[in-house]
C-alpha cells in the first residue's frame, strides 16, 4: 500500500499537481499533525478542528455564499420582479462558479511553477494577490490586493450590520447602533482561529443554520399568505432594477477567499468543481425563500430590506434569527481571516510560530471594520454598492482577465498545469467565455450597477444620515396629548 501511495504522489507531481504530503508540511504552523490530515487519525481534535478534505471545502464555499444576503434577496426580488430575480440568480450563480474555477486553475498554475523552483510554503498561506504577482507581475499584485482587501473589509462590515439588524427583531430595547458595538466586540474573537484549515465544524454548522433560516423564510411566508392588496409591480425604475441585480451579483461573488480555502485543502487539485456543487445547493435555499417572501409581501419589501422585519414574531422566527447571528459570526471570520493574513505579512508576523502573538497582532484589523459598520448601517443597499464597485472586479473581471493573460502565449498553453475543461473544445473557447464575462460585468455590473447602487446608497445617506442610530426601525408612536381643561366657547 505504501508503495502504491508513493507512486500515486509521484504521478501527481509529474503532472504538475500538488501532493498531500507537501500540504501536511505547510499545516504544521496551524497545529496539524500528519496522521489526522491524511485521514488515518480519528481524534476529536481532528474531527472538529483539522479540515482539509474536499467536503470541508464544499461546506466552506456553500456556507460562505449564503449568510446575511439570504435576508436581502426578497428585497432584490421586489426591485427586479419575480422573473428577473430567478433568471439573474441562475445566471450569476453560473458566472460565479466559472470564475471560481478560473481562480483555482491559476492557483494550481502558480503553485506548480513555484514547486518546480523548489519553493516551499511552510507556515505561509498563499493568497490571491500572490498568485497574481507570481503569474503576471507586481502591477497585477497591487490591483488584486487593493480590490480584494477592500471587498473583504466591507464584507466584514456587512456582517456586523446584519448582526445588529437581526438581533433587533428579538430585543428592541437597544437600538441597532448599540448592538453593533456589542457584536463588534464579539466578532473580534475570530482573531483566535488560525486559518481556514480550522473552520471544519464551523462551516458544517453554518450551512445547517442557513438551511434552517432559508426554509423557515419560505414556509413562514407561505403559511402567512399574501397581504391584503399585495402588489408585485417590479421592476418600476432602472435605479431599483440594477440595484437589485448587483445585490444578486454580490450573492454569488463570495469567492474572494477561494485561494485561502484551496490552500487549506490536503489536495487542492480536487477543488475544480467544488464551487459549482456548492452553488447548486445554494440555489435550493435562495430561490424558494426569496420567491416565497416576495409572493407574500410584494412591494412592501421595497422599504424593508431585511426579510425578518415583515414576518410575524414567533419562536420559529427567533430561532432563525439566533442561528443566523451565529452564522454571521462565522462568516465574519471567513471574510476577516484573509485580511488577518495580509496584515500579518505587512507587519512581519505571518511566520511567527507563537499563535498567541499572531492573534494579538490581528486585533487592529477589527477596529476600522467596527467603525465603518457604525458609519454606514444601511442593510441591503450596502450589499449592492459593494457588489457593483468591488465584487465586479475582484470576483469576475480580474480572474477572467488574469486567465487570458496567463495563457496568452502558445508556450504557456502547452505547459499549462490545467487544460481546458471537457465541455469546452479548446483554449479559444475559454478565452471567448472569459471575454464575455469581462464585457458583461464591466457594462452591466460595474457600469449600470454602479450608477444604480451608488444613487440608492446616497439616497439612504440623505434620508437617514451617517451614524444612523436605528436604520429602518419602526417609528415610535406619538406621545398621548396631556389632558387639560376644555376650551370655552365664545358667543358673539
Amino acid at each position: 500500500m505504501q508503495a502504491e501511495k508513493q507512486a500515486e504522489e509521484a504521478a501527481i507531481v509529474a503532472a504538475g499537481g500538488i501532493t498531500s504530503s507537501n500540504n501536511e508540511t505547510e499545516r504544521e504552523g496551524d497545529g496539524g499533525d500528519g496522521k489526522e490530515e491524511d485521514g488515518h487519525g480519528l481524534s476529536m481534535k481532528g474531527l472538529l478542528w483539522h479540515g482539509g478534505s474536499a467536503w470541508d471545502a464544499w461546506f466552506s464555499c456553500a456556507s460562505n455564499q449564503v449568510a446575511q444576503v439570504l435576508l436581502t434577496l426578497p428585497y432584490s426580488f421586489s426591485q427586479l420582479g419575480m422573473l428577473s430575480g430567478v433568471i439573474l440568480q441562475l445566471f450569476y450563480g453560473i458566472l460565479g462558479s466559472w470564475t471560481a474555477y478560473l481562480i483555482s486553475v491559476l492557483y494550481i498554475e502558480y503553485r506548480t511553477r513555484k514547486e518546480k523552483e523548489n519553493v516551499r510554503f511552510k507556515n505561509h498561506v498563499i493568497q490571491w494577490f500572490e498568485v497574481l504577482d507570481g503569474l503576471l507581475g507586481p502591477y497585477w499584485k497591487a490591483v488584486g490586493l487593493a480590490f480584494n482587501c477592500t471587498f473583504l473589509l466591507f464584507g466584514s462590515v456587512i456582517q456586523l450590520i446584519a448582526c445588529a439588524s437581526n438581533i433587533y427583531y428579538i430585543n428592541d430595547r437597544l437600538d441597532k447602533r448599540t448592538w453593533t458595538y456589542i457584536f463588534g466586540a464579539c466578532c473580534a474573537t475570530t482573531v483566535f482561529v488560525p486559518s481556514f484549515h480550522n473552520y471544519r465544524i464551523w462551516s458544517f454548522l453554518g450551512l445547517g443554520m442557513t438551511s434552517y433560516t432559508a426554509w423557515y423564510l419560505a414556509i413562514a411566508a407561505v403559511i402567512h399568505g399574501q397581504r391584503d392588496g399585495v402588489a408585485h409591480s417590479g421592476p418600476t425604475k432602472l435605479v431599483l432594477y440594477f440595484t437589485g441585480a448587483t445585490n444578486i451579483l454580490y450573492t454569488f461573488g463570495g469567492h474572494a477567499v477561494t485561494v485561502e480555502i484551496m490552500h487549506a485543502m490536503w489536495k487542492p487539485q480536487k477543488f475544480k468543481y467544488i464551487y459549482l456543487m456548492a452553488t447548486l445547493y445554494v440555489f435550493t435555499l435562495t430561490l424558494p425563500s426569496a420567491a416565497a417572501v416576495y409572493w407574500a409581501f410584494g412591494d412592501e419589501l421595497l422599504t424593508h430590506s431585511n426579510a425578518f422585519s415583515l414576518l410575524p414574531k414567533s419562536g420559529w422566527r427567533d430561532a432563525a434569527v439566533i442561528l443566523m447571528l451565529i452564522h454571521q459570526f462565522i462568516t465574519f471570520g471567513f471574510a476577516c481571516t484573509p485580511l488577518y493574513f495580509v496584515w500579518e505579512k505587512v507587519i512581519g508576523m505571518h511566520d511567527t510560530k507563537s499563535f498567541c502573538v499572531r492573534a494579538v497582532s490581528r486585533l487592529p484589523v477589527v477596529v476600522p471594520i467596527w467603525f465603518l459598520a457604525i458609519i454606514f448601517p444601511f442593510f441591503g443597499p450596502i450589499n449592492s454598492a459593494v457588489g457593483a464597485l468591488l465584487v465586479s472586479f475582484t470576483v469576475y473581471v480580474i480572474p477572467a482577465m488574469a486567465h487570458i493573460l496567463t495563457y496568452r502565449t502558445p508556450a504557456a498553453r502547452q505547459n499549462a498545469a490545467e487544460k481546458p475543461p471537457f465541455f469546452l473544445p479548446n483554449w479559444t473557447a475559454m478565452f471567448v467565455v472569459n471575454a464575455f464575462i469581462v464585457g458583461w460585468v464591466l457594462v452591466v455590473g460595474f457600469g449600470l450597477g454602479g450608477w444604480a447602487s451608488t444613487t440608492n446608497f446616497v439616497r439612504q445617506v440623505n434620508t437617514f444620515g451617517l451614524f444612523a442610530k436605528c436604520y429602518q426601525c419602526p417609528k415610535p408612536p406619538p406621545p398621548p396629548l396631556a389632558a387639560g381643561p376644555m376650551p370655552q366657547q365664545t358667543h358673539r
